[in-house]
């Protein structure tokens, strides 16, 4: 599209890749630029804020709060460089486009870059919601001014994220562990997955008991001749199932009037209905009839990608931003159903070439959205342009993750448009009456699916693994009342209650969603973030607190239980949308909340408390570090309090002695931080026992805890060694698990575990280094282990083994071999890179990620920076890594350590050279003034750690 004759524009967007896909549809007179995302923020720490403001009370929060809450921004020191070429650019067009991202974040991206440019020349907003080469000559037709709107709702969401994590934060610090975090939104979700943890620590099972019938019709018409039917009632009282029992007692509800069956009684039961007629007493038939889903948003995006294809939130948005800033799917983040009128065309033409002309409604569907203040104006996320490419058509141009995701995007968008499946249901009671004249009701169920409509495309997936699918079918045969049945087999089957189901990042998000807390471009890195600050782990798909969360939220929720109450954090969302539409002033908004005033918006709890300062400052000497650090499981049978406390080298058992005082009883609240007042090497009374790494809060249970306590200190015995008569223990240590005998010590092997580990094994162990025999010259032979791994050893020589096995078997000829043989100095080999990322679109050097000593790092060839905790090679972004280094290269190269002089000799050896007198005499005197001159004392280092909002 040629731009207006001796013009010249620049368009700026945020990423490399959209504006390589966007210049190719602008033709000659565009330029098109990156500002690689946020060009300026608020001061990360001390350093980043500039020298005249430094002195000023507010510095540290890097928001003015008595003066309007004036926000204090600063250009990031990695993005500098493209600023200066960004304002070069500037100089030389006759007309800037800012052509970041629709949505608000984008918005506030579009204004940080007018602040910070300053043009001289005319400044555009252009928007789209897919980069096709029709979608960006529209947006480029249709121009319009930033939104100051949208931009001061974005303000207000980054300084109240500012004031609430730079005011909880230090509480956390002095009361809990230093660099902890308090987030508006991550506490909340913290908050979410410990109460699902706390369930299942209070879940008690219960076990209950049905029977299983198979049965056959006499003349089978339609369908099979056998289907299974369940007992659903006794002499009329219903079968007691999972849900008639409470979770915390494993007892049945009280008032259910309900027949509660054991093994026994189910085999008795069943035992007494064999050879007895069954009769069907009733058959209800119903259509079946489900409707398609609603095209994806963000949020059922990452739920179904985690379900489908087992990606994590981060994963599935880092892939879909791929998607869309090469031309291949719409906006990803996005909470709004509506699909475009050219959108739904295009779906219904593509569904009748692929499905047919009985596969379209002759109406086209139109979805509302659930979530609360969706921006209804947006488009759900679905394939770009006006005629959808298929997966086929785009597989050879895909990387394999982009792939899967787009074919699944392109499913849920095609099958948003298809026809109902339709079928029919039908429900059966049969009943049978035993030899002690009991009346047995069994149930069964079937679902015939006669037009499968949308389920041809795509099928939706649950969060319960064993619920069944959609278009699963259960074919029953053709039942009439009074028809006479014969039992094939009934078998009585046990089940057991289950615990509430851990969340996973897609039932989280779900959760989140509900609850109206967060928005589209939050949730994956809500996500990261509980994972980054050590609150959240992952097995498998399942998200598990730590014991650190648990102290977290329990100081929140006894202190400041309205800053992380779920309906105050989403009414603080609704406010903000307020301001987004023009309803409210955001600096209402923020000095309700900061100060307490009542006169405008804001949560009145907050307002009538006296404001988040006030809150934060007056509660803190009421705050007790070693109570909020004391998680209580339960009292033992002897009745000692079992508490877990969180301790600065990670959480340990702590079990009361008899007749000590209770291990949360309150001490005085001015221990600062976890482990003063108590002291973690003793001073408190009961004995401890640590907590293995990897164990679950919900696997505490008093068995495993009464395990870990066996022997004191958590000891288990393995046995005695046959050799000494002295005990052998399995202790964990600081450095992990090993095992210990008298005064001997031994760590465990790589290959094994200290759940398996056997006495025989420890007897190995112990026995290290094993003498392998007497060399021909007199010196002994040892087999042992070392920091590289299994070795020999003669002397001063070394050879290392191939396998930690061989240490036991080596034979003293085999030892011998290898340590004749030459010690290799050859380089090894260096390992391959993890993964090869690509260019910088700084630097343009290649990135790759490598595994070092201290686990995988990102490189350039000149600058490393460690992935952080949570980071996976796998799911690092370009981006990220370019950022990461970035601050790397920002802070310069790191000092190089100077060389320590090393003291001379006290004695001079007669085989040292001679020295001259004059030399002896400059050293003296140098000695006697370095002895003499006082030692400077150190600095205290300034405390430099930032809370993150």
């Amino acid at each position: 599209m040629p731009s207006n004759a001796g013009t010249t524009r620049l368009v700026i967007v945020e990423s490399p890749a959209k504006a390589k896909t966007i210049s190719g549809y602008l033709g000659p007179g565009y330029v098109v630029e990156a500002s690689f995302g946020h060009v300026r923020d608020l001061p990360r720490n001390a350093a980043d804020v500039p020298a005249k403001y430094k002195g000023e009370p507010w510095a540290r929060l890097g928001v003015d709060v008595d003066n309007g809450f004036h926000a204090l921004y600063v250009v990031s020191p990695d993005r500098k460089q493209q600023i200066s070429k960004l304002v070069k650019l500037a100089k030389e067009v006759d007309e800037i486009f800012l052509a970041t991202d629709e949505d608000r974040e984008g918005e506030a991206i579009a204004w940080h870059l007018v602040e910070t440019l300053k043009p001289k020349v005319p400044v555009k907003r252009m928007v789209f919601h897919e980069i096709t080469k029709p979608a960006i000559q529209a947006a480029v037709a249709n121009p319009r001014e930033i939104d100051r709107d949208l931009v001061d709702a974005q303000e207000a969401r980054r300084i109240l994220d500012r004031l609430y994590g730079y005011e909880v934060s230090p509480v956390l610090w002095k009361k809990v562990m230093p660099k902890l975090s308090a987030g508006r939104v991550q506490s909340v979700a913290t908050r979410i997955v410990v109460e699902r943890e706390r369930q299942r620590m209070a879940f008690r099972t219960a076990e209950y008991w049905d029977i299983l019938a198979t049965l056959a019709v006499a003349k089978p018409g339609e369908g099979p001749r056998t289907f299974n039917a369940t007992l659903v009632a006794l002499n009329g009282d219903r079968i007691a199932t999972g849900k008639d029992f409470e979770p915390t007692t494993g007892r049945v509800r009280a008032g259910a009037g309900v027949v509660h069956l054991d093994e026994g009684g189910a085999r008795g039961l069943a035992a007494r209905l064999a050879d007895r007629p069954f009769t069907v007493t009733r058959v209800e038939e119903k259509p079946y009839r489900r409707r398609p889903y609603a095209p994806f948003i963000t949020s059922t995006l990452q739920q179904e990608a985690a379900r489908k294809l087992r990606f994590s939130s981060q994963q599935t948005m880092r892939t879909a931003q791929r998607l869309y800033e090469n031309g291949y799917i719409t906006y990803m983040r996005t909470d709004s159903v509506n699909l475009s009128e050219t959108a739904i065309a295009a779906a219904r033409r593509q569904i009748v070439e692929l499905y047919g002309e009985r596969s379209v409604p002759p109406e086209p569907r139109r979805y509302t959205g659930k979530v609360k203040n969706a921006q209804e104006a947006h488009e759900a996320i679905r394939p770009a342009g006006d005629n959808f490419r298929t997966p086929g058509e785009v597989a050879k141009e895909l990387s394999a993750e982009e792939y899967k995701l787009y074919e699944l995007i392109w499913r849920r968008t095609i099958a948003s448009q298809m026809t109902d499946a339709v079928g029919s249901s039908v429900s059966v009671r049969i009943r049978a009456v035993s030899s002690a004249q009991e009346e047995a009701d069994f149930g069964a169920t079937g679902k015939t699916i006669t037009d499968p409509g949308f389920l041809r495309a795509y099928v939706e997936s649950s969060d319960d693994e064993n619920a069944e699918a959609e278009d699963a079918e259960r074919r029953l045969p053709t039942l009439v009342k009074d028809q006479p049945l014969t039992a094939d087999e009934l078998a009585a089957q046990g089940h057991h209650t289950q615990p509430p189901s851990r969340y996973t990042e897609a039932s989280l998000v779900k959760a989140l969603e509900e609850l109206g807390i967060g928005r589209p471009s939050t949730y994956a890195s809500i996500m990261q973030t509980i994972q980054d600050r050590g609150y959240v782990t992952k097995r498998g798909q399942a998200m598990i607190p730590t014991f650190l969360a648990f102290a977290v939220i329990g100081l929140m929720e006894r202190h400041y239980p309205r800053l992380i109450d779920y309906d105050f954090t989403a009414s603080m969302e609704n406010e903000l949308d307020e301001i987004a539409g023009g309803d409210h002033a955001a600096v209402d908004f923020l000095t309700s909340f900061y100060f307490g005033s009542t006169n405008g918006t804001g949560d009145q709890a907050i307002a009538h408390a006296g404001g988040l300062k006030k809150l934060v400052t007056e509660n803190l000497s009421e705050i007790d570090a070693r109570s909020v650090n004391s998680i209580p499981l339960f009292t033992d049978d002897e009745g000692r309090e079992v508490v877990v406390r969180v301790g600065r080298y990670g959480p340990y058992l702590q079990r009361a002695l008899p007749g000590s005082v209770s291990g949360t009883a309150s001490v005085s609240g001015s221990a600062s931080a976890s482990g003063e007042g108590e002291g973690e090497e003793g001073g408190s009374q009961g004995d401890r026992a640590p907590i293995p790494e990897g164990l679950a809060p919900d696997e505490l249970t008093p068995e495993k805890v009464h395990e870990l306590f066996l022997g004191g200190g958590g000891e288990r015995k393995l046995g005695d060694d046959p050799s000494t008569g002295e005990p052998i223990l399995l202790k964990s240590g600081r450095f992990g698990p090993y095992v210990a005998s008298g005064e001997r010590k031994s760590s465990l092997l790589r290959s094994q575990s200290p759940d398996s580990l056997t006495l025989e094994q420890a007897l190995q162990l112990l026995r290290l280094p094993r003498l392998i025999g007497v060399a021909p010259d007199g010196t002994e032979v040892f087999a042992n282990n070392g920091r590289y791994g299994p070795y020999v050893k003669r002397g001063d020589e070394f050879r290392s083994l191939d396998s930690e096995d061989k240490m036991f078997t080596v034979t003293l000829d085999e030892a011998l071999a290898l340590l004749a043989a030459p010690k290799t100095r050859q380089r090894r080999a260096a390992a391959p890179p993890l993964r090869e990322m690509g260019n910088d679109p700084l630097t343009e050097k290649p990135l790759v990620i490598k595994d070092g000593r201290f686990g995988p790092y990102v490189t350039d060839g000149e600058f490393n920076a460690s992935l952080r905790r949570g980071q996976t090679p796998e799911e690092l972004t370009l981006e990220q890594a370019s950022e990461m280094l970035a601050e790397k290269r920002a802070k310069g190269p790191a000092p190089k350590k100077k060389a320590t002089k090393k003291a001379a000799p006290a004695k001079k050896t007669t085989a040292a050279k001679k020295t001259t007198a004059a030399k002896k005499t400059t050293a003296a005197k140098k000695t006697t003034a370095a002895k003499k001159a006082p030692a400077k004392k150190a600095a205290p280092k300034k405390a430099t750690s930032t809370p993150n909002e």
